[in-house]
C-alpha cells in the first residue's frame, strides 16, 4: 500500500547530497506526482512509504539549470524561420537537457514588426519532460535599445519608445502573451510609462544594450526594472563619477522590496575573470548565469546565423562576420556554471544557485522552479564534484542519461541544406 491518502508512487533518492537552504546536505530528496514531498508528512500523517528506491551514488542534487537568455542552438535560431520555430524549440529543448538546463526563456533579439507577429505567438510557455526543457516564457532582447550599444543587433531594425511610448511598444509587438522578458534600454524619454506598464503586465524589464548612466538606471528600477541584461556587455564602461547601469550593483537608491539581479555570460570570452569577480563580491545574491548561446552552440566553427545577423565562430568566439564584435556565445550552462566557480573561487552553493535559485526569483517563481523545497516541481540534475551532469529529471522522470543518450543537431551544407545527424555529448 502506497499511502493512506494517495495511491500515487513514491520515489526515494537515496545516497546523495542536495542543495537546500543554500548548503549542500546529506539527505534523501523524496518525489511523487512531479513535486518534492515532506517525508515526515508521509510517514507520520498518511502512513506511506517509498515504493522505489534510487541510489544516486553519492552525486549532488541540485534544482536544474533556468537559462533566461539563450538564443538557439544545435543549428536553431529562434528569430528567424517563424515556420520552423515550432521543430526548433523542440530541438533545443532536448538537447539542453544533456547540459542540465530544466527550464528556459528562448530569446528572439531585434526583428521586425512582421517578424514579432510571426514568431511571438509560435513560442508558447510549456512544461517540461521527456521531449524537453519547460518554455518559461519568451525573452524579447530589443528593438528598444541604444544604437550606440547595439552590439550584433541589426541598426536598421532599432528602435524608440520615445514619441509613442506603450503604444510603440505594443504596435511592434502585437503581443505580450508568453512574454516573460523584454531588454530595453532606459534612456529615452516615456521610459517610466514603459517600465510601469510592463511590469504591470507582469513581464520582467531588464535594462541593457544601452547608454543609460546611473541616475537613468535607478529610475527605471523604481518604476520596476529587475534584471540587467549581460553586465558589462553593450554598455556604457564603469567610471568613476558615473558608472552608469554596473553602479546598481551598489546603489543605495533602490526601493528597499525591490531586487536587482544581472546576467553574466560566463564563458571566459564576454567577461574577464576579475570583472566577474567584481561583480560577484559586489552583489552575490543577484547573479544570474545565462548563456546567450546563439545556433552554433553544438556545431564546429564556422559562419552561422542570430536573426538577419551573420556570425562567424572561430575557437569558441562567436562574432558578427567580418568584424571583432561579439554576437551571443556558444558556451552550454554546465560550462558557465563551472567556469564561474573557477574564475570567482565562489563555493558550489553559490555556482549553482547562481543558475538555479537566483533566476527563478528574477522570474518570481519560486514557488515552483529553481529549489528543491517541498511541494516544487521535481526538476533537478545529478552532479559529480566536478559539476558534470550526469542525469536530468524533470518532473521526477528521467529525461537525460549522459550514459545512453545522445543530441541531434542541424548543420547546413555549403549548399543551405539542412542536415540532421546525432552525436554523442
Amino acid at each position: 500500500m502506497t499511502s493512506t491518502t494517495s495511491k500515487l508512487p513514491v520515489t526515494k533518492f537515496k545516497n546523495c547530497r542536495i542543495l537546500v537552504n543554500h548548503k549542500i546536505i546529506r539527505e534523501d530528496l523524496w518525489v511523487r506526482d512531479g513535486k518534492i514531498i515532506n517525508p515526515e508528512k508521509l510517514f507520520y500523517s498518511e502512513k506511506g512509504h517509498a515504493d522505489k528506491e534510487v541510489d544516486c551514488g553519492n552525486c549532488i542534487i541540485s534544482p536544474g539549470y533556468i537559462d533566461t537568455q539563450i538564443n538557439g542552438g544545435f543549428g536553431v535560431d529562434f528569430s528567424s524561420d517563424a515556420h520552423k520555430v515550432k521543430d526548433g524549440l523542440l530541438l533545443v529543448a532536448r538537447n539542453i537537457l544533456s547540459h542540465g538546463v530544466t527550464s528556459y526563456c528562448p530569446t528572439v533579439i531585434t526583428s521586425t514588426p512582421e517578424t514579432y507577429k510571426e514568431i511571438i505567438p509560435e513560442i508558447k510557455k510549456q512544461e517540461g519532460g521527456p521531449h524537453g526543457a519547460s518554455v518559461l516564457g519568451i525573452h524579447l532582447e530589443g528593438p528598444f535599445i541604444s544604437e550606440e550599444k547595439k552590439g550584433a543587433h541589426p541598426i536598421d531594425l532599432i528602435k524608440t519608445y520615445e514619441d509613442n511610448g506603450f503604444k510603440e511598444v505594443m504596435d511592434t509587438y502585437s503581443t505580450l502573451e508568453n512574454v516573460a522578458i523584454i531588454t530595453l534600454a532606459p534612456e529615452f524619454g516615456n521610459a517610466d510609462v514603459v517600465i510601469e506598464e510592463l511590469t504591470r503586465k507582469g513581464v520582467v524589464v531588464s535594462l541593457g544594450h544601452s547608454e543609460a548612466n546611473l541616475e537613468e538606471a535607478e529610475e527605471a528600477v523604481q518604476h520596476g526594472a529587475r534584471f540587467i541584461t549581460h553586465l558589462f556587455n553593450a554598455m556604457g564602461p564603469f567610471h568613476h563619477r558615473d558608472p552608469g547601469i554596473v553602479g546598481l550593483l551598489t546603489s543605495d537608491n533602490i526601493p528597499s522590496d525591490q531586487e536587482i539581479f544581472y546576467g553574466m555570460i560566463a564563458d571566459g570570452i564576454h567577461t574577464n575573470p576579475a570583472a566577474l569577480r567584481i561583480a560577484h563580491r559586489s552583489h552575490p545574491d543577484g547573479m544570474v548565469l545565462v548563456t546567450d548561446a546563439m545556433a552554433a552552440m553544438g556545431l564546429p566553427s564556422g559562419r552561422h546565423q542570430l536573426g538577419s545577423v551573420a556570425v562567424d565562430v572561430v575557437h569558441r568566439r562567436a562574432s558578427v562576420a567580418g568584424t571583432t564584435t561579439l554576437s551571443g556565445s556558444i558556451a552550454t550552462m554546465d560550462d558557465c556554471v563551472r567556469h564561474f566557480k573557477e574564475a570567482t573561487r565562489c563555493t558550489t552553493e553559490q555556482a549553482l544557485e547562481a543558475a538555479t535559485l537566483h533566476p527563478a526569483q528574477m522570474l518570481r517563481i519560486t514557488d515552483r522552479k529553481g529549489t528543491l523545497e517541498y511541494d516544487t516541481d521535481a526538476d533537478f540534475i545529478f552532479l559529480d564534484d566536478d559539476l558534470n551532469v550526469s542525469y536530468t529529471y524533470i518532473a521526477g522522470e528521467l529525461v537525460w542519461d549522459n550514459s545512453k543518450d545522445k543530441i541531434e543537431v542541424i548543420q547546413r551544407s555549403e549548399d543551405d541544406e539542412e542536415i540532421e545527424y546525432a552525436r554523442d555529448v
